[in-house]
């Protein structure tokens, strides 16, 4: 007798017509999988195109140049960053910073993050295309759901979730940028299909591979790795209590202790990672970063921001995040979570059928999973089994997040809006696996109806009919809700693209470490290396929000971006560099590139004389009466008397004594405001007022080190065009003649150390 579940026919094997036909299941066999890896290179490719067209200068998660960064430290080899001298300058955003007199320079930084996500990006950037890192991932993504979906249910249902996983706004999104989600999601599939081949093989080596690929997950995201296992977990307890009872429970037990002991094995290296990198084998660099940024309800805070996160907030924030991964955001919107809950339905139809043995139509062809193939006293891992733990990583996810305040973070600013509930990314393997099993269960449904009640041809052009409707609809849906969240994430590409003209117009070299932007400058002359200082809207942070703009490991690449922060630390940079310096800016204000700025890169020189001679020529603004000029350093200043004209031109100069105006007399304050020694900031400010008291003041700042006799000018100085006031932000920043001012505003300077 035939073995039951058997897909032949219980006939002689030897007979001509059965190897034709066990010849004709290996093909149809090898088509699905064919099928099943086209999918899956297709979502690949489709992710990777995304990363180069709408994220090339990445997304505004600025999350990524912190992957990217550590990705560039693992090629050489480092796990920290020494700046020495530049910490203050450099320090990249979401890098913890610690004094330590056994670091070269006294100041170490590391990551908040693990390095498992880093070392995958890496691969990439060694070859210089870390973007098909991405498309790998995504569809290696795709290929493990068409796998898994196929050990739940068959073969024809596991390509249609491949499929339908590369229609989810949030796959897509989230695949296309350098983040852990999907990364981490291939880890955690992985071991889910080799957990079930591990269960039904009875194989040791598939164990021991489930458990490396979930230790290895749990290194890359920890809290992550435990909610996608749990269910995992909890039917491998299960499976241990009936295998016990039904005297199998030894190679049972032994199966599952190859998967733990790999498992554990990578908790001990995360933990020793611990260990290094912040002193404490329990204290996560994400928690050495922001003690308050962990799990559970309480206070909870990161970088300023601090709120009570309550069980009532945390419930509020899943529900949230479940609405809009099942209506937007999952595959193929909302359509795609009706036929999920028609799959699930089906499912446990299914299930009930096989309790029962009604209509089983050789549905339960995989019921019994023995060791060996041999028929077991229970099922440790039926299609209904798995099913459950599908359903139970779905539970999982919210449940487990809603410990979590990470996701109403995410939601109060803006990230989620533009690419999608991103810690809920483990929620689409059992959207994709139901919505296909729904799907393919209506069809299948339909196909019967029609065939009951047309003849075959007139069948076929019903079920065609209808599914040609069907996948219209589907497409208008998936569109409709992909069409926002890409519009939105353009929209900030075109803008970011804008503010980093100047610095790709520079030729200094590509963005660092941005693989999608291309090469600039080729062929120019620039041997010397470049120093830009960049202005920091968001706090003290590089790469933050200019991720483009990160430094290499070493900070010894063709350009080091610091950031403007004053003349004292201009003045340490500038010291501990040998590089032509620049100042990159831009007139606007910062709005997460949701507005457009206008950027400018200007060359800097650094004049060193007894005095510095500096002339200024303004244009008068339309509609001014009067005008005053004044000099400030520190609390001092002095005011000078002006007559009006058609423009003015103010001569004045710094020297060790102080600064001054040479050409116009003055009203009130001493000769010379006097500087401090060291480093401080000295500004001109010209000011004119028109008929109404409106006022328009050209402020002009200058940083200066005095030192003995002799001081240091960092030239030209910031301007700014301050309307109503006499010290204004970026938003009025002058970027050259070709900027939209008021008419009559212009500006031309320059200046000379005497000899």
């Amino acid at each position: 007798m035939g073995r039951r579940g058997s897909r032949i026919p219980d006939i002689d094997r030897s007979f001509p017509f059965d190897f034709d036909l066990q010849l004709d299941f290996d093909r149809t066999r090898t088509r699905r999988r064919a099928a099943a890896l086209v999918i899956s290179l297709v979502v690949g490719l489709l992710v990777t195109w995304l990363a180069v067209d709408l994220f090339p200068f990445h997304s505004v998660n600025d999350d990524e140049g912190v992957y990217l960064t550590q990705a560039a430290m693992l090629l050489e080899g480092k796990l920290f960053l020494y700046p020495g001298a530049l910490a203050d300058a450099v320090r990249p955003w979401f890098f913890v910073v610690e004094e330590t007199t056994s670091a070269p320079g006294g100041v170490q930084m590391y990551s908040k993050y693990g390095p498992v996500v880093p070392a995958l990006f890496a691969l990439g950037l060694a070859v210089g295309l870390p973007n098909l890192v991405l498309g790998a991932v995504a569809a290696a993504n795709a290929g493990l759901v068409y796998t898994l979906t196929a050990d739940v249910f068959d073969r024809e249902t596991g390509i249609l979730a491949a499929g339908l996983l590369g229609t989810a706004p949030l796959f897509l999104l989230t695949s296309a940028t350098f983040l852990a989600y999907a990364p981490a999601t291939m880890l955690n599939l992985g071991f889910a299909v080799c957990y079930v081949r591990a269960a039904r093989r009875d194989s040791s080596g598939y164990a021991v591979v489930a458990g490396g690929l979930v230790g290895l997950a749990f290194f890359a995201r920890p809290y992550t790795a435990v909610l996608f296992a749990l269910p995992f977990i909890v039917h491998s307890l299960w499976a241990l209590t009936n295998a016990w009872r039904g005297g199998t429970g030894w190679p049972v037990f032994r199966r599952y202790v190859a998967i733990a002991l790999p498992g554990l094995a990578f908790v001990g290296l995360t933990l020793a990672y611990n260990a290094v990198v912040t002193g404490d084998p329990l204290r996560f660099p994400y928690i050495a970063f922001a003690p308050l940024d962990g799990i559970g309800f309480g206070r909870r805070a990161i970088l300023g921001y601090d709120i009570v996160f309550t069980p009532a907030l945390g419930v509020e924030t899943s529900i949230e995040a479940l609405r809009l991964l099942v209506t937007r955001w999952g595959p193929m919107g909302w359509l795609g979570t009706v036929a999920a809950v028609v799959g699930v339905g089906l499912t446990a139809q299914r299930w009930w059928r096989h309790q029962t043995g009604r209509k089983l139509r050789g549905s339960d062809r995989r019921r019994y999973h023995g060791l060996g193939g041999r028929k077991r006293a229970f099922v440790e891992l039926s299609d209904d089994a798995l099913a459950s733990i599908l359903v139970g990583v779905f539970v999982s996810v919210f449940v487990g997040n809603a410990f979590f305040w990470g996701t109403h973070n995410g939601l109060r600013n803006g990230l989620i809006d533009l690419l999608g509930p991103f810690y809920h990314f483990d929620a689409l393997v059992p959207l994709a696996a139901f919505g296909a099993a729904g799907i393919v269960g209506v069809v299948r449904v339909l196909r019967r109806f029609a065939h009951d009640r047309f003849s075959a041809s007139e069948a076929r052009g019903v079920v065609f009919s209808v599914l040609l409707v069907s996948a219209l609809v589907a497409g208008g849906v998936t569109l409709d809700a992909a069409g926002d969240p890409y519009d939105e994430n353009r929209l900030r590409t075109e803008n970011l693209a804008g503010t980093y003209e100047p610095l790709l117009d520079a030729g200094f070299e590509d963005p660092p470490l941005s693989p999608s932007v291309p090469k600039v400058g080729a062929g120019k002359a620039n041997d010397s290396k470049a120093l830009v200082f960049h202005p920091d809207p968001y706090g003290d942070w590089s790469a933050h929000p200019f991720q483009t703009l990160r430094n290499d490991p070493g900070f010894d690449g063709p350009v080091l971006y610091a950031i403007d922060d004053g003349a004292e630390q201009d003045f340490t940079v500038l010291d501990a560099t040998n590089r032509t310096p620049y100042r990159f800016t831009y007139r606007g204000s910062w709005t997460g590139a949701v507005e457009p700025v206008d950027p400018e890169l200007t060359r800097l020189r650094v004049l060193e004389s007894d005095r510095v001679d500096a002339t200024t020529t303004l244009g008068v603004p339309e509609g001014s009466n009067t005008v005053s000029v004044r000099v400030e350093s520190g609390d001092e200043y002095a005011r000078y008397d002006v007559p009006m004209a058609e423009d003015h031109t103010v001569e004045w100069d710094i020297t060790s004594e102080g600064v001054s105006v040479t050409n116009y007399p003055r009203a009130a304050g001493p000769d010379r405001v006097p500087i401090p020694d060291g480093a401080s900031e000295v500004a001109l400010l010209v000011t004119y007022v028109g008929d109404f008291g409106e006022t328009v003041t050209y402020r002009q700042t200058v940083s200066v080190e005095r030192s003995g006799g002799d001081v240091r000018v960092i030239w030209p100085p910031e301007t700014r065009v301050c309307r109503l006031t006499t010290d204004c932000g970026t938003e009025s920043e002058w970027v050259g003649p070709d900027g939209e001012y008021l008419p009559g505003v212009a500006v031309e300077t320059n200046a000379t150390a005497a000899n």
